[in-house]
């Protein structure tokens, strides 16, 4: 065997032009590919319009403290991805949570109302970034968080029926509603 050429020499290997067309495709493919699978189901106001009518509601800048987030973790089990929550409090008492969660591989915006007394009112997905599973938009699944509190951990194919082909989107929303309603008990309702 010849082991004078190399595998530079061999017409597998592309030059640095032919590399960076294939990358700027590659890109170009992925780039479209994600883009196509972004769907946007509710704005932020169609989302609050949808879960709390014509409610009066302010904004309340809040900023976890890391014993607040150590409790919650404790507590719902699940990380806290954020210090920062997006919420803002009704004229009712209630709460308005805008937040993500992770789908298989992409974050998943949600829209969480919970009432005066820390039970889950209704969820909407806003944004569903991957290619299947938007299922979990569904008013029928997503119902079946309505009432549900800080008083049970939720936990997938138990309290919570599983949707085929959406089980990590299903998984990772289940955990996001015991975050919540932990957020809850130990912020919100003391606001």
């Amino acid at each position: 065997m010849n082991m004078s050429g190399t595998i530079l020499d061999s017409p597998l290997v592309m030059n640095s032009s032919m590399l960076r067309q294939f990358l700027i495709i590659l890109c170009l493919t992925l780039g479209s590919t994600y883009e196509a699978n972004a769907e946007v189901f509710f704005t932020l106001d169609e989302a609050r319009q949808t879960l709390w009518k014509d409610t009066p509601m302010h904004s309340v800048p809040i900023t976890l403290t890391k014993s607040q987030v150590d409790a919650i973790e404790k507590h719902s089990k699940i990380r806290v991805l954020t210090n920062k929550v997006n919420a803002w409090k009704t004229s009712t008492g209630g709460w308005f949570i805008v937040d993500q969660v992770i789908g298989k591989h992409e974050m998943i915006d949600v829209a969480v109302a919970i009432n005066r007394t820390g039970k889950i009112k209704g969820l909407k997905i806003m944004t569903y970034n991957e290619s299947y599973g938007s299922e979990v938009r569904n008013p029928k699944w997503l119902s079946q968080f309505h009432g549900r509190d800080n008083t049970i951990h939720l936990k997938l194919d138990e309290q919570i029926d599983n949707i085929t082909g959406a089980t990590l989107s299903c998984r990772h929303i289940t955990d996001g509603v015991n975050r919540w309603a932990h957020t809850w008990d130990i912020v919100l309702r003391h606001l």
